[in-house]
Parts: C-alpha cells; sequence; structure tokens
C-alpha cells in the first residue's frame, strides 16, 4: 500500500519546513505533483494499519495549523 497526503498550510500556523520535517520523522517523503507526501509501507499494511497512521499523523501535526487529506491505496497490479 500507498499512503498519500495533501497539505493545506495556514500563515497563522507552523512554517512548512517544520510541518514537512515532522512528516519525515514519521517516515514520510515529500514529493511533487498531485500530492505533497507519501508513506511507502514496508510491507502488506492493513485497512488498521492506514488508520494507525493517520492517528499518527494527527498527533504529529496538532496544534501545527495544518489540514490535511490522506489516501491509501494498494500498489498491487
Amino acid at each position: 500500500m500507498i499512503t498519500y497526503m495533501t497539505i493545506i498550510f495556514s500563515s497563522n500556523g507552523s512554517r512548512p519546513s517544520e510541518v514537512l520535517n515532522a512528516l519525515h520523522n514519521l517516515g514520510f517523503e515529500t514529493t511533487t505533483g498531485a500530492y505533497d507526501c507519501v508513506y511507502r509501507w514496508d510491507s502488506k499494511a492493513t485497512v488498521e494499519d492506514a488508520i494507525y497512521l493517520a492517528d499518527k499523523v494527527h498527533a504529529t501535526l496538532k496544534g501545527m495549523g495544518v489540514l490535511f487529506k490522506l489516501e491509501t491505496v494498494s500498489d498491487e497490479l
């Protein structure tokens, strides 16, 4: 599975570099295109794993003044 993230920054919130650094510490990579970050799962992840990751993202970004959207898809062909 792969989890894609879109972030909406606020000028009243944390600097984008701080937000992206915090996400990098969770294992996200920055990317270009339609999404801001991507999380590549090491193994066969489950929906429960994706929900746990969403909880970790929520806790990490709490108080940073950003909105985020996660989209997790199967990387199988």
